[in-house]
């Protein structure tokens, strides 16, 4: 029997890394439908693909082409009046993965076409304007896609937890968040809503490892020790905002997030589903080709 090359070797391991994706989409293992429960899913849990951590990778490197492909017809199609965009919304607790996805999934995209966006706290002017004045700022462009590092779902995550508005104003918005999503949508965005589901017990080994490693000190933040006590309150709000606001042209995607290389091919195939979904083309040239292509032929 001859024995196998390193290409062999190489061909054999990208076949057992399409084989290990099942028949469903991310995006219908993801979504939370009617009646989904945030404590029912296992963190560790790798939906829509039961390949181990190898063949994810692998399955993941493989995506680069068509995501490339799919993006720039995006925006060619912008400059041919197109309207459409794409808005990826990352929430998450912290340690949840937030920055891999950007590194890794958002890192894969030509620059070009990308918007992100990263809210913290609010600024003094932005207090001075309704919670979305910001959000609708950083919008993206037609043709572009936009990512939300944390979002407007803050004004019912951390506020809700914290108490820092009353009751009254915060339960509000769930229904403002609706309306304003809606909009987005007719206007031509189409929203990727992903939440991160981590464990409490991996957050922890995550700070553990930040704090026993000089390396990553820079990424500890001692005030993730303060809102990991109040995890139980944190689950709570999410899983009403995805209660109150997983509709049918903004729904939440739920993924598993114990597991880096998962959470990062998970979000990457949820963006690749909904960019084959939109399929957009590239415009037609407005000028006559075969006239253009003989005048260059008659030049030098």
């Amino acid at each position: 029997m001859a024995k196998k090359t390193g290409k062999d070797k190489k061909d054999t391991k990208v076949k057992k890394a399409k084989k290990a994706v099942t028949p469903a989409s991310f995006t219908e293992a993801l979504r939370a439908g009617e009646g989904f429960e945030l404590t029912t899913l296992d963190p560790r849990s790798t939906p829509a693909f039961d390949g181990d951590k190898v063949a994810g990778e692998e399955a993941l490197a493989g995506l680069g082409d068509e995501l490339a492909e799919l993006q720039e017809r995006l925006y060619a199609e912008s400059k041919a009046d197109g309207t459409r965009s794409v808005l990826l919304i990352i929430q998450g607790m912290d340690t949840s993965g937030k920055g891999g996805i950007m590194r890794h999934v958002v890192g894969a995209f030509d620059p070009q076409g990308v918007e992100i966006t990263s809210f913290k706290a609010p600024t003094a002017e932005e207090k001075k304007h309704p919670f979305l004045w910001r959000i609708r700022k950083a919008l993206p462009s037609p043709g572009d896609i936009g990512v939300f590092d944390r979002s407007h779902y803050e004004d019912v995550l951390i506020v809700r937890v914290h108490d820092l508005v009353p009751r009254s104003q915060w339960s509000r918005r769930y229904a403002q968040i609706n309306a304003f999503e809606k909009e987005v949508a007719e206007a031509g965005t189409t929203i990727i809503k992903v939440m991160l589901h981590i464990s409490s017990d991996e957050q922890k080994a995550r700070l553990a490892e930040r704090l026993e490693r000089p390396d990553k000190h820079w990424k500890f933040n001692p005030g993730d020790i303060d809102e990991r006590a109040h995890w139980p309150a944190y689950q709570e709000a999410y899983q009403a905002a995805i209660d109150k606001c997983s509709t049918e042209v903004a729904p939440w995607f739920v993924v598993p997030a114990d597991r880096k290389w998962y959470a990062r091919l998970a979000v990457t195939e949820l963006v690749l589903e909904h960019l084959r979904a939109l399929d957009p083309q590239w415009p037609k040239a407005d000028f006559d080709v075969e006239a253009e292509k003989k005048r260059l032929a008659q030049l030098p």
